[in-house]
């Protein structure tokens, strides 16, 4: 079954950054499709980037674009997201997902003074 883990996350002060990681099994990763979500705090889950197969196209949210980058290592089944100038309102649990909307766990990101 598809299994999806997060890892990364954590504190981390406005303008700082931090690289999560999201390890992939029980699926074809390398030709599927991935995505970053997230879930601020009482709020629903707001999608963060989108990454194709071969990483031929990258799409993000206008709220991280220019601050988010969106990778991936098919050979090692990994799945990225470098984020740089953390705000406080980027303060979330971060999921990996696959396109029809399987998650992780989630890896908690607090950007706080």
């Amino acid at each position: 079954q598809v299994q999806l883990v997060e890892s990364g996350g954590g504190l981390v002060q406005p303008g700082g950054s931090l690289r999560l990681s999201c390890a992939a099994s029980g699926f074809a990763f390398s030709v599927a499709a991935m995505n970053w979500v997230r879930q601020a705090p009482g709020k629903g889950l707001e999608w963060v980037s989108r990454i194709s197969r071969y990483s031929g196209s990258l799409m993000y949210a206008d709220s991280v674009k220019g601050r988010f980058t969106i990778s991936r290592d098919n050979a090692k089944d990994m799945l990225f997201l470098q984020m740089t100038s953390l705000k406080p309102e980027d303060t979330a649990v971060y999921y990996c997902a696959t396109e029809d909307g399987a998650r992780g766990q989630g890896t908690q990101v607090t950007v706080s003074s």
